[in-house]
């Protein structure tokens, strides 16, 4: 379960959090062919993760704390040390170059 969300978490680690917005936008990435989307939300001093893996449906809720992340993947309970989240490789894209 890691090998999914370790990753993940990197690209979610770096999204900007609306503290004060009403309505969370929803954001979507991909990951091994895998597409999910997902809100963040800022508890106190803990970013709260929801979203589901589209095909399937399964749900997931992370908190990210200072130095840990704990939460459900489905109705998995997952924790691991927040040193142990990777970003995501992500493709740069050049517009235009002359």
């Amino acid at each position: 379960m890691k090998t999914i969300i370790l990753p993940a978490l990197g690209l979610l680690a770096l999204a900007p959090t609306a503290a004060l917005a009403k309505d969370e936008t929803v954001k979507r990435f991909q990951h091994d062919g895998a597409t999910y989307s997902y809100t963040v939300t800022q508890v106190g001093g803990t970013r709260v993760i929801k979203g589901i893996e589209e095909r399937t449906g399964k749900p997931f809720v992370l908190r990210v704390g200072a130095h840990r992340v704990r939460g459900t993947v489905g109705s998995q309970q997952v924790s691991f040390p927040l040193r142990e989240v990777e970003p995501l490789k992500t493709d740069k894209t050049r517009l235009a170059s002359r």
